[in-house]
């Protein structure tokens, strides 16, 4: 059996016999699969993917007299709602209009073709599993669990109170640095995903603790030490990532949450919370940081869910 450069077999395995695209769908979508190797590299995983794919739609269009340069845009929806019918998912659809366009690009660039059948149909929207968040007494309970008696104690419950007082991500937590605090002002300076940099307001909670932790905990953690980082450990260094999953699991223990807790679940609360107390959606996209507004709206999903919750167990008809 004939291989190309890629290692990738010539013949669908998947198709059974008498059921396969014609000879020259199957020279086409081998040509496609050659230059696709030998343009971007693709894995034999990638490839052997679209080849079977692109093999289910030729037999598909052979079925109605139709071949895939001949393919019209209602054609290739059609090909994706028998998909449906079969009990494809999104996932899978989007997998198959991915290797579709890239094929159909292909042939225009070869002058095969003059229009992109494929250019104007979207992709399946992928359900994204919603963020879980704790509660506002479970995230008080947490807050609460350290020891402020102790230096690492107090260290600890600040790193709570910010985390959950701003919505950072664990990475801008832990990476945060002196310069970047303006407790005067009452704002924080964050070096977000992409370098870009937004303010994010603390609250005066926050503040209070950022003033007791930096008096108080943070000399005594760094003796004469020089650290750029706002929150150290005991060995006079920044904290990690790891160090912070750890401590907040354990407080998450000592608290008496059952559920897995995680870091990223305090800034799910912070956005959820915001939410559920009127916050504009826009607002909360701006302290998250997020890019696109679409990221942040999958927050009014639990928000939505808690307010259900609510009138269920309250209303007297719920």
């Amino acid at each position: 059996m004939d291989e190309s450069p890629s290692g990738r077999k010539k013949t669908p395995g998947a198709l059974k016999p008498g059921k396969a695209p014609g000879k020259a769908s199957i020279e086409v979508i081998d040509r496609f699969l050659d230059a696709s190797w030998a343009e971007r590299g693709l894995s034999r995983n990638t490839l052997d993917s679209y080849s079977y794919d692109l093999n289910q739609l030729s037999l598909h269009l052979k079925q109605h007299n139709l071949s895939l340069e001949t393919a019209r845009r209602e054609d290739l929806l059609n090909f994706l709602a028998t998909q449906v019918k079969k009990g494809r998912s999104p996932r899978s659809l989007s997998r198959y209009l991915s290797g579709i366009r890239q094929f159909y690009r292909w042939l225009l660039r070869e002058g095969v073709l003059k229009d992109d059948p494929s250019a104007l149909i979207e992709s399946p929207r992928i359900g994204r599993s919603l963020p879980k968040a704790l509660n506002e007494e479970q995230v008080s309970a947490l807050i609460e669990a350290p020891d402020i008696a102790t230096s690492l104690g107090l260290r600890d419950r600040t790193m709570l109170e910010l985390m959950y007082a701003t919505g950072l991500r664990v990475s801008e937590l832990v990476s945060l640095e002196l310069s970047r605090i303006n407790l005067n002002q009452g704002v924080v300076r964050i070096l977000g995903k992409g370098g870009k940099e937004r303010l994010v307001p603390l609250g005066e909670e926050a503040i209070s603790w950022l003033q007791k932790y930096m008096n108080d905990a943070r000399p005594q953690l760094m003796a004469q030490a020089q650290c750029p980082q706002v929150f150290v450990s005991n060995r006079k260094s920044g904290m990690t990532r790891q160090a912070f999953w750890y401590m907040i699991r354990r407080h998450a223990k000592q608290a008496g949450i059952e559920q897995k807790v995680t870091p990223h679940m305090l800034r799910h609360s912070f956005a959820t919370h915001l939410l559920n107390h009127g916050a504009d959606l826009r607002v909360v996209q701006l302290l998250l940081g997020h890019s696109d507004l679409s990221t942040t709206q999958i927050y009014t999903h639990i928000a939505r869910e808690g307010l259900k919750r609510l009138h269920a167990t309250h209303h007297p008809r719920g």
